[in-house]
């Protein structure tokens, strides 16, 4: 049975499932939707069109579903979705999207959330998520499963950070991430790919050893850039790992591409 604090507000209208928990003074607004075994502490605020999924704990203090922070916002009726079994700890913000960019922003399941970090309006953000304290999306972001952002970093706006990648703490990103790239620096460059990450996920040796070789042919290469893109294609067509970093170059090409520091 849900467990509803006296002094928490919450919409009529607001549709939480019977097994949702809310603490002292939380706040929640008539666009609300909260799925099975939510727990919301104290002191949160859930408003704007928000869908909360299943298993998810809210820390104290945090504010999801806000209006953006956006110069051309007009009120439109916009949306935030959380997926299921998210960890958002205290402070944090996530808002809802605009009509500039796809009227929605997402974070997919099984996140952690630390203290004070922000998702901003239209980024679509994958499974896996770890956000370190005090960490930033800048609006319109778009993020792979299985990434880790360290602590203070911040993701300029547009930024594209593909599957599996690490930033390090302190790391302003205001260029695309290939997938298992890791990337470091008070502006960040591309410091080898995230073998850590790679290990944990149980990636085979073969596969470590080909995504490193397309890594140093890619940036680390002689010829132009577009010739080494080629050259990894035809030298690990088989591996679909490297196909998920060939695709990502290749699918907006227009962006710019975090690069690594030529020796």
């Amino acid at each position: 049975m849900s467990s509803i604090h006296p002094t928490a507000i919450i919409d009529p209208k607001a549709s939480l499932s019977a097994s949702v928990s809310v603490g002292p003074y939380a706040v929640i607004g008539p666009d609300v939707k909260i799925a099975d075994n939510v727990e919301i502490k104290a002191h949160v605020i859930i408003e704007g069109k928000t869908t909360i999924g299943e298993n998810c704990q809210i820390f104290p203090f945090s504010c999801l579903g806000g209006a953006p922070q956006h110069m051309k916002y007009e009120g439109e009726a916009a949306e935030l979705i959380i997926g299921k079994n998210n960890i958002i700890r205290e402070h944090v913000t996530m808002h809802i999207g605009t009509k500039i960019g796809g009227m929605k922003t997402v974070l997919g399941d099984n996140g952690y959330i630390m203290a004070a970090s922000h998702i901003a309006h239209d980024c679509i953000v994958g499974d896996n998520l770890i956000m370190a304290q005090n960490t930033a999306l800048g609006g319109h972001c778009v993020v792979g499963d299985n990434v880790y952002l360290g602590a203070y970093s911040a993701v300029h706006p547009f930024v594209r950070i593909g599957h599996d990648a690490v930033i390090g703490g302190v790391t302003a990103v205001v260029a695309d991430v290939i997938p298992y790239g890791a990337v470091y620096g008070e502006r960040g460059m591309l410091n080898g790919v995230n073998l850590v990450g790679m290990k944990r996920r149980g990636l085979s040796r073969d596969k470590i050893k080909a995504i490193k070789e397309t890594y140093d042919t890619l940036f680390h290469g002689d010829g132009i850039f577009k010739d080494n893109v080629n050259l990894v294609k035809n030298n690990h067509n088989n591996v679909a790992e490297v196909s998920d970093i060939i695709d990502f170059i290749e699918s907006d090409a227009g962006r710019p591409l975090c690069t690594a520091k030529r020796s």
